[in-house]
């Protein structure tokens, strides 16, 4: 079985990226999953360098959602090409994402909520302060993410 690679992908990446990721990677981990790999990064460059956001880490943590400290990060269309799958948390990432990236990489772009039939973005708690909303949101569209790599 060959590795995939996931790349999640918000405004910063302190909010909802790595929240996506962490969600995804203990989803992967209960599921038995060692084949694909998760990261998460930004498309701008307001909080490179930054940890994940306080309410981010609270809301996992309730959860019981194992996560590490981490450095916010700024993709490339360079580095884009590493991964599988580019998944942006609204319309916004999405229209990022297709400016950056090489065109035979666009295939890659997807919406996270799409996997779960939505066109719904996930709603920025950076923005709203709503971390109970978002994180319902990423574990709905990480569900469905997840049960579409099982096909």
């Amino acid at each position: 079985m060959s590795e995939t690679k996931i790349l999640f992908l918000c405004h910063g990446n302190i909010c909802r990226s790595p929240m996506a990721e962490f969600v995804m990677k203990e989803l992967l981990r209960k599921a038995g999953r060692t084949d694909v790999v998760v990261e998460s990064a930004a498309l701008h460059t307001d909080a490179i360098g930054c940890d994940t956001h306080r309410g981010t880490r609270a809301k996992l943590r309730e959860q019981g959602v194992p996560f590490t400290p981490r450095a916010a990060w700024l993709l490339t269309a360079e580095k884009a090409r590493e991964y599988d799958w580019l998944v942006g948390m609204d319309d916004y990432n999405v229209a990022d994402l297709r400016r950056l990236v090489y065109p035979e990489d666009l295939p890659k772009i997807r919406k996270l909520l799409s996997f779960a039939g939505s066109e719904r973005p996930i709603a920025d708690p950076w923005y709203t302060g709503n971390f109970d909303e978002t994180y319902a949101d990423v574990l709905v569209g990480c569900t469905a993410m997840l049960a579409f790599l099982h096909q």
